[in-house]
């Protein structure tokens, strides 16, 4: 088995790796380090939770060990875009933890935190940038931030962005940045828009797939609650009462909705938290570091926090709400599951939201294994959505033509749950 000494890379480094307990690199990182100390472009694909950040991120600061210059005013060495701003400030924290023995500088780049902080950042110059997108050419629009120094720039959760609009701002980015450079773009999935993106502005990557697309990971014990909508909350409660319950991620589809989840949970009488687009980023950051230092147990959190919130030891992830978008299952449920743990991801679903537990189920390739209510589904099939509905009782019956013919509910379910190493994330 590889490990972290095979790779390569700078002795400051390993120890940093060694102090943080990690010895063995996930299946992502051991190609992805290689790669990019090659000095190779690099387009990975990896499920969330497989450790993309320190794919990147380790390479990158054994670049700058190697390469002792100080930036120019206003400039920085490496350059890392992601969709969030929990995401950057996370990713932040992986380059002072990793690179501690060196002493390299970071700055976070991202909207919601005053411009002006930002701008004197970087009037001496950072080795590396993480930003989003939109703040980034903010500072770029002033003058207050330089291109001409990157060496290496990292599209992290590329298919994110493009979900939140950002493809337009990452091209104008890229257009500005040096020809001779490194590029990397790591994403959870990759759809053709992203496919595009990389074939236009990398240079011959190694491509990098080290899991199924759109696949959880193994170790997630999955399973579906079938519950109408006005008994989610006392079903919710029971759960996260549960003894197994250590910390759990809540997710719901909307602001107000978290708003609502979370303050019926303080009455119940338990420690929780809202986080989603309308609160502050101080109120954002104190609700995560509370949730790190488990002084709070639940997390209610939109979409917008899916691929945000890099914390080990979540024991539960909770879909309150079914998302839209079949893809923001399998990232909501890689909340948990991180660090070579295992954990539960358990669905809420009412009768309004079968349509949508079918399409993440045709994603994923499996049935969730549910209640009684839910063994009795049908299986999976493109007609059924027109041919079948749900009635009260929770089975699912085809639309009468000459008669009412029961059709016959078959049992068949997903499983998956599977032991895996611990790795740096």
């Amino acid at each position: 088995m590889t490990q972290f000494t095979d790779l390569g890379l700078a002795e400051p480094i390993l120890r940093a790796l060694t102090a943080e307990g990690y010895t063995d690199p996930t299946p992502i990182q051991s190609q992805v380090i290689p790669a990019m100390l090659a000095g190779k472009d690099v387009l990975g694909t990896a499920q969330t939770g497989t450790g993309k950040t320190a794919a990147f991120v380790l390479p990158l600061l054994h670049a700058l060990t190697l390469d002792n210059q100080r930036p120019a005013p206003k400039a920085c060495r490496a350059l890392i875009m992601a969709p969030t701003r929990e995401l950057a400030a996370q990713i932040a924290d992986s380059v002072r933890t990793y690179g501690r023995g060196s002493k390299f500088s970071v700055t976070v780049i991202v909207g919601g935190l005053k411009i002006g902080k930002q701008v004197r950042a970087m009037e001496r110059g950072v080795d590396i940038v993480v930003a989003t997108p939109g703040r980034l050419l903010d500072l770029k629009s002033q003058n207050a931030i330089r291109f001409d120094q990157i060496r290496t720039v990292v599209l992290d959760e590329a298919d994110h962005m493009m979900d939140m609009g950002f493809l337009p701002q990452i091209r104008k980015v890229l257009t500005q940045l040096p020809k001779e450079r490194q590029t990397a773009l790591l994403s959870a999935t990759m759809p053709k828009d992203i496919r595009k993106l990389a074939e236009q502005f990398l240079d011959n990557p190694v491509n990098v797939a080290v899991a199924q697309v759109s696949r959880p990971v193994e170790r997630i014990d999955q399973s579906v609650q079938f519950v109408q909508h006005p008994q989610k909350r006392d079903v919710l409660t029971k759960i996260l009462r549960g003894p197994t319950v250590d910390s759990a991620i809540v997710f719901t589809r909307t602001k107000r909705g978290a708003d609502r989840v979370c303050r019926h949970l303080e009455q119940a009488g338990l420690a929780a938290a809202a986080i989603h687009g309308n609160k502050s980023q101080n109120q954002r950051t104190k609700a995560l570091d509370a949730f790190k230092a488990k002084k709070l147990t639940v997390l209610v959190a939109t979409d917008i926090a899916a691929r945000g919130i890099d914390i080990d030891q979540v024991s539960h992830v909770v879909n309150y709400e079914l998302p839209n978008v079949p893809e923001s299952y399998v990232h909501r449920i890689g909340r948990t599951a991180r660090a070579g743990e295992s954990g539960t991801a358990i669905t809420l679903c009412d009768s309004e939201e079968r349509k949508l537990l079918r399409d993440i189920e045709k994603l994923i390739g499996n049935r969730l294994p549910g209640n009684e209510a839910g063994a009795n589904q049908e299986p999976i099939n493109e007609r059924e959505a027109s041919g079948f509905h749900p009635s009260k009782d929770g089975q699912r019956r085809r639309k009468p033509r000459n008669g009412n013919r029961n059709r016959r509910p078959n049992g068949h379910r997903g499983q998956g749950k599977a032991v895996q190493h611990s790795h740096a994330t």
